[in-house]
């Protein structure tokens, strides 16, 4: 019964997206009315939910903080006026289209991905004024995940397996597959976009970047690892009784705001989704266990498929609740899973929030079909290589 409400939670929030949080929360308090009404008693339910929660709340704190902390250092990067320098960069012609969308890559893995989507789509405005076709949106979204999925501070799913233990080392082999993937997808996507609108050298005129900024986010990134590095080495039981990773995060940003005031109402902006995202976890992290299948190659292949077009990130609470995958494996299916449809990531959502055309599912399919062949090729990449 709670997988029956988890998975008509996950519908719901496909369905009507302007009502994610409604929908994520009313999911929430029914398996929790479910399992209260289904204890012994009363009073025991409700003492296990509490047990619960106490175990819980640290890696929802952290999560939180996390996702409200990158949505302020994604902010203070694209006020260096960085991301509008990006297209006065790039070759002309197709060549400049796989340029752009290795750029997105690169930044995702520092950024969050829904970051690197949105500079990418910005940057794509630019260089590509006859309008930007929906298959190079895709391939955008799909850089942008790819970019993330072997980073721990570029993806939400691979910043929930950081704050749960597992080691970036383990989630580090996900490049492989995101590698192989990207090297599929960018030419087609480059190609096809060439011939229906060509890149045009952008005019920026006189363009000052804020280096001050930049080096405010390489900062705050920077605090990030180290905070990181010395609570695993040095505090590893501090993390089990406080949300140790978003504290640092603040407290880097608050570090660094006299230099470079940060626009705070991006931490505002974020909070709604970030809410969505931490609610689908606690829901998540809900359900029982013993009768999931065990954890494989194929399972692993599956929750990327469903990645498409459930959100990823309750499916990787399961699979970290339930343990024992190999997690550069999954970092991989779920994180550049969600790109073969629109609203399957973030990323996705975020950067159809700037260009509506692309909410059109046959169009996403149709002219994004290289995504899900990358998404084969190179899920058959990483058997290969750690066969």
């Amino acid at each position: 019964m709670e997988y029956a409400i988890f998975g008509a939670t996950l519908l719901g929030v496909a369905l009507f997206h302007h009502r994610a949080l409604l929908v994520a929360l009313a999911g929430l308090a029914t398996v929790v009315l479910l399992q209260i009404a289904s204890g012994p008693s009363l009073g025991v339910a409700a003492y296990e939910l509490l047990e619960h929660l106490a175990d819980e709340w640290v890696i929802l704190a952290n999560l939180l903080l996390l996702l409200l902390g990158f949505a302020v250092l994604s902010n203070q990067f694209e006020q260096s006026g960085l991301p509008e320098a990006i297209p006065s960069w790039l070759p002309i012609g197709w060549v400049g289209g796989v340029v752009l969308l290795g750029l997105v890559f690169l930044l995702s893995i520092f950024l969050d991905n829904i970051a690197g989507a949105i500079i990418g789509g910005v940057a794509a405005r630019h260089v590509f004024q006859r309008g930007v076709t929906v298959g190079f949106l895709a391939a955008i979204t799909a850089a942008a995940n790819a970019g993330g999925a072997g980073s721990v501070i570029g993806d939400t799913t691979t910043t929930m397996m950081w704050i749960s233990g597992i080691s970036p080392l383990d989630v580090l082999p996900a490049f492989i597959g995101a590698l192989v993937a990207f090297a599929v997808f960018a030419p087609f996507a480059a190609i096809a976009q060439q011939k229906t609108s060509p890149m045009i050298q952008a005019d920026l005129g006189h363009l000052v970047i804020d280096w001050m900024r930049v080096g405010v986010v390489v900062f705050i990134l920077a605090m990030l690892v180290f905070v990181n590095v010395v609570a695993n080495s040095s505090f590893p039981q501090h993390e089990e009784i406080a949300p140790v990773l978003g504290l640092g995060l603040w407290t880097a940003i608050l570090l660094s705001a006299p230099l470079r005031s940060p626009a705070w109402l991006s931490a505002r902006h974020a909070l709604y989704g970030s809410l969505f995202l931490v609610v689908l976890v606690a829901l998540a992290s809900l359900m029982p266990l013993d009768i999931l299948p065990e954890p494989s190659t194929v399972t692993t292949f599956g929750l990327g498929v469903l990645s498409a077009v459930f959100d990823n990130i309750p499916l990787t609470a399961l699979a970290i609740n339930q343990g024992g995958y190999n997690w550069g494996l999954l970092a991989y299916a779920v994180g550049f899973g969600g790109s073969m449809v629109w609203f399957g990531s973030s990323a996705g959502v975020a950067l159809t929030n700037l260009f509506p055309q692309g909410r059109s599912l046959f169009t996403w399919l149709r002219e994004g079909w290289f995504i899900p062949l990358s998404f084969v090729i190179g899920f058959i990449a990483m058997i290969a290589t750690s066969a």
